[in-house]
């Protein structure tokens, strides 16, 4: 069953049956607004990158995007980057798989960003999303969709968080502006 996530709502990552998840897949998805002009609709590609910046005690410890595809530990994998877009038909045009038992016990805090790498605002993107996956089942758990139509270039999406009871998820929804994830550091450090 998939929970339709709003900007702030927290869920547990924990399996229904009471076990908890062991990886999961944080999944992108966009396609470029068409625009009307002088002849008709067209569209623009525009490149957006989902990264993961991974967190001990509020410090960035590593990070995962398009020049980095994994983790220094390997809990943490981009599976490449997409340089413009779906076709609308639904599925993740980038991917990022954390593997939640491999990443190493000082990792509290794993914040997921989307940014137009080309600087193209949110008002050029329509049908994004990040949804979350578990990778073991292939079953949607989350899906959260990214508010569009601002002139911002950038959003900090969601962060899973590691706590007594285990891995929850959190959507964020934060709008933000810059062309990388290290544009968004100070937004993404007002998420923790």
């Amino acid at each position: 069953m998939t929970v339709n996530m709003t900007k702030g709502q927290k869920i547990s990552l924990s399996k229904s049956d009471g076990g908890a998840l062991s990886a999961v897949r944080m999944g992108l998805g966009w396609q470029a607004a068409p625009r009307r002009g002088l002849f008709g609709s067209r569209t623009r590609e525009v490149d957006l990158d989902a990264s993961a910046v991974l967190f001990a005690d509020k410090q960035p410890v590593d990070v995962v995007f398009f020049q980095h595809l994994t983790s220094d530990d390997g809990s943490v994998r981009h599976t490449g980057d997409n340089l413009v877009g779906g076709a609308g038909q639904g599925g993740d045009d980038e991917s990022i798989l954390v593997d939640l038992q491999r990443v190493p016990a000082n990792v509290d805090q794993i914040v997921f960003t989307v940014n137009s790498f080309t600087g193209q605002s949110f008002a050029e993107v329509q049908n994004a999303f990040c949804r979350l996956v578990d990778e073991t089942t292939g079953q949607e758990l989350a899906r959260y969709t990214l508010t569009g139509g601002g002139p911002y270039t950038a959003q900090i999406m969601a962060k899973v968080q590691r706590g007594a009871g285990g891995w929850t998820m959190t959507a964020i929804g934060t709008a933000a502006n810059g062309r990388t994830f290290q544009d968004l550091m100070p937004a993404i450090r007002a998420a923790l």
